[in-house]
Parts: C-alpha cells; sequence; structure tokens
C-alpha cells in the first residue's frame, strides 16, 4: 500500500507518518492487513532530523501542478492534515481559503483522478461548533461555525461526504478536539495557549496564556490523535454508514486544572511560570468553541479518549525525556 500525507512536515502529520512506518501495516479495502510499501510526505517544510523511511516532497499546496507532480497514480491512502490553523485563516482570510477550501479541492480532485478511489482521512475540528451551543454537544449539534477555519472545515466534511457519496474516494472526517500537549513553539492556532501553558513551564519557560484560568478546552493528547488516524483508516466503510464524520472522544480541563494538574506532577515552581497575559482576540475565537461533548458515535465505533489531563502531562513527559 502506498500513503500520502499532506502537512506531512506537522507535528501531527510527521509523527503519524513515523507511527505508519512503525507499524507497517494497513487494512485495505477488502478488510485485509496489508504492508506499507511507501510513505510520502509533503509540505512546505520538514523537522531537521528526517526519517529514512519515509519519501520527502516539499510543495506548497496551493501551488499549480506541486500536488500532482508528488501523488502517485496507485497511491491507496491519502491522510489529508495540510490546513492554516485558527488564528492565521481568521487574520489571512484569502489565504485560509485557498489553502482550506481550494487546497483541499485539489486533494479530492487529485484522488478522484487515481487508478482506484483511495481511502482519504481529513482532519477536521470542533472548530465547526460556535454560536448558540448547549452546555453538552451531542452527534446531533448542528454544526454552526463562528471561525473562518471553524467555516472552511465544515465545507471540507461536506465536500468529502460527497466525493464518498459519487464513489470517488472512501472519505472519512475527524473533528479534532484541542491537541495538547503540542512539541516545539508556539504556533498561529488560537488554541496553542492550551499547550504553552504546560510546556513552556516544564522546559522551565514563562508562558503567557491569553485567555482566563476559566476557560475549558476539550483535549486529546497527540498519541490519541495519531491512534484515533489509523483506526479511522481501518473501520470498514459499513462502520461509516453514509455520514462520513465523527467527533472525536476527549476530556474537559480548564486552564485552572491543567496548571493545578502541572504542579502536582512538576511542582508549584513550574506551575507560577503561567502568567495571565489576556489578549482579547484570542479569547473572542476560544469562547466560541465547545468544551464539552457527549461522542456515542465515537465511542461505539472504537474511539478512545485520554483518561484524565495528568495522563495526558505524564505522557508528554515521557515521550520527551523531560526531567524534573
Amino acid at each position: 500500500m502506498k500513503v500520502f500525507i499532506t502537512g506531512g512536515g506537522g507535528m501531527l502529520g510527521h509523527r503519524l507518518a513515523r507511527a505508519l512506518a512503525t507499524r507497517g501495516k494497513l487494512v485495505d479495502e477488502s478488510g485485509t492487513l496489508q504492508a506499507i510499501t511507501q510513505i510520502k510526505v509533503f509540505d512546505t517544510g520538514f523537522p531537521a532530523e528526517r526519517d529514512a523511511r519515509l519519501v520527502y516532497v516539499q510543495g506548497d499546496l496551493a501551488a499549480p501542478g506541486a500536488l500532482a507532480d508528488a501523488m502517485d497514480a496507485d497511491t491507496d491512502t491519502v491522510f489529508h492534515l495540510a490546513a492554516v490553523v485558527s488564528a492565521g485563516a481568521e487574520a489571512e482570510f484569502d489565504l485560509g481559503m485557498r489553502i482550506n477550501i481550494e487546497g483541499t479541492r485539489t486533494v479530492l480532485e487529485l484522488c478522484r483522478r487515481l487508478n482506484a478511489p483511495p481511502r482519504v482521512l481529513f482532519t477536521s475540528s470542533v472548530a465547526a461548533f460556535g454560536g448558540a451551543m448547549p452546555d453538552v454537544l451531542d452527534d446531533a449539534t448542528t454544526p454552526t461555525p463562528q471561525s473562518s477555519y471553524g467555516t472552511q472545515k465544515v465545507i471540507g466534511e461536506y465536500l468529502v461526504n460527497d466525493y464518498t457519496r459519487k464513489g470517488f474516494i472512501d472519505g472519512r472526517s475527524m473533528r479534532l478536539p484541542t491537541i495538547v500537549v503540542r512539541p516545539g513553539r508556539p504556533n498561529l492556532a488560537a488554541s496553542s495557549f492550551a499547550s504553552s501553558v504546560l510546556r513552556e513551564p516544564l522546559n522551565g519557560e514563562i508562558s503567557k496564556c491569553p485567555v482566563a484560568d476559566s476557560t475549558g478546552v476539550w483535549l486529546l493528547s497527540p498519541a490519541r490523535a495519531i491512534d484515533a488516524f489509523m483506526h479511522a483508516h481501518d473501520l470498514p466503510a459499513a462502520a461509516w454508514g453514509s455520514y462520513r464524520v465523527v467527533n472525536l472522544p476527549g476530556i474537559t480541563a480548564t486552564v485552572r486544572e491543567m496548571v493545578d494538574a502541572l504542579g502536582r506532577i512538576a511542582g508549584r515552581e513550574r506551575a507560577a511560570l503561567v502568567q495571565d497575559v489576556p489578549d482579547e482576540r484570542i479569547r473572542a475565537i476560544v469562547k466560541t468553541w465547545p468544551t464539552k461533548l457527549r461522542t456515542p458515535r465515537a465511542n461505539a465505533m472504537g474511539f478512545k479518549a485520554d483518561p484524565d489531563i495528568e495522563a495526558v502531562i505524564r505522557a508528554h513527559i515521557a515521550d520527551h525525556d523531560i526531567k524534573l
């Protein structure tokens, strides 16, 4: 099997590629485990430390012909992770439309023209929801995004559904919770603070939190997200039915709960490195996002959440060999 990953240079994309290379197999359309013969990652840039098991292709999703030149005609599986993230899409509307809408359409059109309909995994977001929401959302809650990013992701979901209905692809869309803890440095995502309030103090650095400490976050660890991608791929088409979107399970934690858990694990001195530095632009985006969801569809399909916020923090410490 040949696998193609857009956004393969990002944290989740590169981690997914390496996990797939280690696993070495994916389920095909007949339900049989098949060996992965190639994993190609496509992005504008990549980590300095490359994995010899992967094929790296540097290119811009929006550049004419770049993706077509990179994707082999006999590609079996496409993980489409490339996107302009939330605050970036809000600040640069045209860029968000070009990558998140036109780029997604480009990916789907190329998939439509492959030798056989591929399995396509699309990463959406709980930013699909907004406006007047119930206290706890569920699978019946109608998406009403209140940001350009959320709107673009919902449009992507509908495109994946329709291309699947037409038989062009076997598509599956996953609405991701906020991924915590992301390694590296803060990015343009409005949700970046949720990792920063844990990651920076664990590294002995000050974290400037732009939202109130009562702000809740629906979150999932990177490891659970990667597990979800592979599980979503391997499920039979019948498990998805005609509606190819799932709200992934997560846990809810407020900033205060995150910092308290950090203090219990790493000590009060590190927890004290979190400073309140309000940013009204970020607060305006984040307050439109849901913080509590019931996910019976995902649960029935076998997706899993993290046990609690302490488990998420301890996993990050172990993954990155952080000394306390």
